[in-house]
């Protein structure tokens, strides 16, 4: 039985049990997990599978290649799918399938590049039914005094599953071949759909409150320059995730196992600032505030990495750890903001819309960002990606939330 709570002027459906909406979470950050071991898993094959095959880098970025792209194609028409049925069915559905196709490639892996990539490529368009599933779930089932912290909590998969596939696979690769180590992330798709069809539960649908939007909310400005925000942000994140480990073997001649435990420390704790981050928005009832002063921040650390590597480098090292978790932590403000600004009937659409356009962004900024500094230095290509943040600082619709925030207290 469901009861009708208020919390800060919105009307929202609550679980008689409250706990069960963090199991709920739990299996949502599970599922994300396991889907992004696969989908950006792969790069941790790279060697193992180019020895095996004989391929070249351009042929084997084509396999890497193959999930994102799948993934990146269907995003919005999984949220479109989620926002009519719910988000129990997609989600299990799509991870089930994911797992499916990854095992068949396992098990009786084609002879044919193309065929490999394609079926890659499948995989990775079910694999995308969880990014838009799993942050609507916690939309409906988390009051907006608590959605920060949920959805910093569900934010931190991404990175987890990355780390998970750099333990693993790599040696798994090395011991029974890339395509059955592969496997082992299709295996954990399967077990997450099946943990996903007995713990989660479509999120309960609730009648509009008076200030929500019922139609399309792209007949405004607002989500646009918020998706633009969103996704001027990856490229500082991005920026560090992508060359601090070589920055720190090449130029500062660390070993590659130190650096490469460095770079991990300092992952884990951008993943925990996401939490955190999370959990001020709660507090200050405010998504974007912290959102821009967060791209500020990101733009200080982007110069600052700039001018250590140009001058001091112990402030390069520093601005590693630091960017580690101030470029990241505004993702799960965006995600949030985005789902609440779009409406219950449309936020599963508007976080695919989301996703994709960071997706974009971060397939294009390491090869841009890695020709400039490999033509130029660090110095001047970090310093060309601070402008990213600065301008999200202009572009953040603070007025907008703030507008909202007033109507739903009216």
């Amino acid at each position: 039985m469901l009861t009708i709570v208020s919390a800060e002027s919105e009307t929202v459906v609550a679980p008689s049990r409250p706990r069960r909406r963090w199991a709920i979470l739990a299996a949502g950050v599970l599922a994300q997990t396991a889907a992004s071991s696969f989908v950006y898993g792969i790069p941790f094959l790279v060697p193992t599978l180019r020895d095996e095959r004989g391929l070249s880098l351009a042929q084997v970025g084509v396999v890497v290649a193959a999930p994102t792209t799948g993934l990146l194609l269907t995003l919005v028409a999984w949220g479109f799918v989620v926002d009519r049925v719910g988000e129990r069915f997609p989600m299990a559905l799509g991870l089930g399938l994911a797992g499916v196709v990854v095992g068949a490639v396992a098990l009786a892996p084609p002879t044919s590049l193309v065929a490999i990539a394609l079926l890659l490529g499948f995989a990775g368009m079910g694999a995308a039914s969880v990014n838009a599933a799993s942050g609507r779930l916690i939309m409906g089932w988390f009051g907006v005094e608590e959605r920060g912290v949920a959805m910093g909590i569900r934010q931190t998969a991404q990175p987890l599953g990355v780390a998970l596939a750099a333990l693993l696979l790599p040696v798994l690769a090395g011991s029974e071949g890339p395509f059955v180590a592969l496997g082992w992330t299709g295996l954990a798709c399967l077990l997450a759909a099946g943990l996903v069809v007995v713990v989660a539960q479509d999120a309960p649908r609730r009648p509009p409150a008076p200030h929500e939007p019922t139609g399309s909310p792209y007949r405004t400005p607002t989500l646009y320059r918020l998706h633009a925000a969103s996704a001027l942000l990856v490229l500082p994140q991005f920026a560090i995730s992508a060359f601090a480990l070589e920055y720190l073997v090449r130029e500062q001649h660390w070993s590659a196992g130190v650096a490469g435990v460095f770079v991990a420390v300092a992952q884990i704790l951008g993943a925990a600032g996401r939490i955190a981050t999370g959990w001020w928005s709660d507090r200050v009832g405010s998504r974007l505030r912290p959102m821009r002063q967060l791209a500020v921040a990101s733009a200080l650390v982007m110069l600052g990495f700039a001018l250590g590597s140009a001058w001091v480098p112990v402030i390069a090292v520093a601005a590693i750890v630091v960017g580690a978790i101030v470029t990241v932590a505004d993702n799960g403000l965006a995600f949030t903001s985005t789902a609440e600004m779009a409406g219950q009937a449309w936020s599963g659409r508007a976080l695919g819309v989301q996703n994709t356009t960071q997706n974009v962004v971060a397939s294009a900024a390491p090869p841009v960002l890695g020709a400039l500094i490999g033509g130029t230095s660090y110095a001047i290509g970090f310093a060309v990606a601070a402008l990213a943040p600065l301008v999200a600082v202009a572009v953040t619709p603070v007025g907008a939330e703030r507008r909202d925030a007033a109507r739903s207290g009216s």
